[in-house]
């Protein structure tokens, strides 16, 4: 630790209760790690749509502006009403950011298996990653191989987890195949990957011809412009071919959720022998786990009675599904680091210039295509 700085710069957001929210760098002091511990250099972190939903929040990006705290640079912003009530529940605290990243142990506790990770490179989950060290328990880190490229690292987690536990839903609730809306980002891109590996039906739905030709590039056999006239009627004639009754959308608000489901019970009513009032008794399927559009979700009650649309968070999965199932998730991330689970970065900014207005501005809005690494 005598080789450590004093102070760790950290990113730091907070809600005022005057209804401002900053977001802003500050010196705090450096953790020592306790006995089953290690301090991280942190060498990258990606910008997730996970780590902006507490960076920025409700808060009205348009009315940022620069500020400084102690010397150092920040922005705020204003909150609506609306966003007030949000985010009651942290208002006054300054809470870290950062749910994933890539670094060097630089320091360990006494433990054993904190001492065998002195020097390795890891990736670690945990959040507060957005800062130049992290203190973390040793089992929040995955040893990565020798060599491996930071930017390779950062997201270990987050992506490739989230893509393998899609798989890993529909084997344990019995579908055969998948529905996935927003696939042409870093996620998508992985989930193509590992369904062409696996042999399972994949229908991605995209928003452009341009991200269309991009996932057929990398090998997808079903994608779907939402933007197209004949949307629904694709959709459906997809879902009765690979009965993909079970769907992920990141987007959550407006309707493409309740026309996954429309769609989903047209399939399903084509292999109806009877008619039936309550509609098809095939069960439906559409997992929520993203907030692109923060706008209500739109449901057009076209489905029957035989659906559920809920939430899908990548550690309450982790949990349920037990150490088996998630130790192999982890090992083929390891295995295929560099191929299936490469992520793909836009931009690579500073801590500083992540609390830029005009460069927070830009990865706020979450354009596919454009992903944003944090190198501390």
């Amino acid at each position: 630790m005598s080789d450590l700085p004093a102070t760790n710069r950290t990113m730091l957001t907070e809600v005022k209760p005057e209804g401002v929210l900053e977001l802003y760098l500050a010196d705090l002091p450096m953790p020592t790690p306790k006995d089953h511990e290690v301090v991280v250099k942190v060498q990258a972190t990606p910008i997730n749509p996970s780590d902006l939903g507490l960076m920025v929040g409700a808060a009205d990006v348009t009315s940022a502006r620069a500020i400084e705290r102690a010397g150092l640079p920040g922005i705020a912003m204003n909150v609506p009403e609306a966003g007030m009530r949000f985010m009651a529940g942290r208002i006054g605290q300054a809470l870290p950011i950062g749910n994933e990243g890539c670094g060097v142990v630089v320091a360990a506790g006494a433990a054993s298996e904190a001492q065998a990770l002195m020097g390795k490179t890891v990736a670690l989950i945990g959040g507060e990653i957005y800062a130049q060290y992290r203190c973390l328990a040793a089992q929040m880190c995955m040893p990565l191989p020798d060599g491996t490229a930071p930017e390779d690292g950062a997201s270990c987690f987050v992506n490739p987890l989230t893509s393998l536990g899609f798989v890993e839903t529909m084997k344990l609730e019995g579908y055969k195949a998948i529905v996935h809306a927003a696939a042409a980002s870093n996620l998508g891109q992985m989930l193509v990957k590992i369904c062409k590996a696996d042999g399972i039906p994949l229908i991605n739905i995209v928003r452009s011809q341009a991200q269309v030709d991009l996932l057929k590039g990398i090998g997808a056999e079903i994608v779907l412009n939402s933007n197209d006239d004949d949307f629904v009627e694709k959709l459906t004639a997809a879902i009765a071919e690979t009965e993909a009754f079970l769907g992920f959308d990141p987007i959550g608000g407006g309707k493409l959720s309740g026309q996954i489901l429309g769609a989903m019970e047209a399939a399903a009513v084509r292999r109806m022998s009877t008619y039936s009032r309550y509609g098809s008794d095939q069960m439906k399927q559409v997992y929520i786990y993203g907030a692109l559009d923060v706008g209500p979700t739109i449901l057009n009650r076209n489905f029957g009675l035989t659906w559920s649309l809920s939430g899908w968070l990548l550690t309450p999965f982790m949990a349920k599904a037990g150490p088996e199932i998630v130790g192999r998730m982890r090992a083929r991330v390891a295995a295929e680091l560099t191929t299936t689970f490469k992520s793909h970065y836009s931009h690579e900014v500073s801590l500083e210039q992540a609390v830029d207005v005009a460069t927070m501005q830009a990865y706020n809005a979450k354009k596919t295509g454009e992903k944003y690494l944090i190198r501390p």
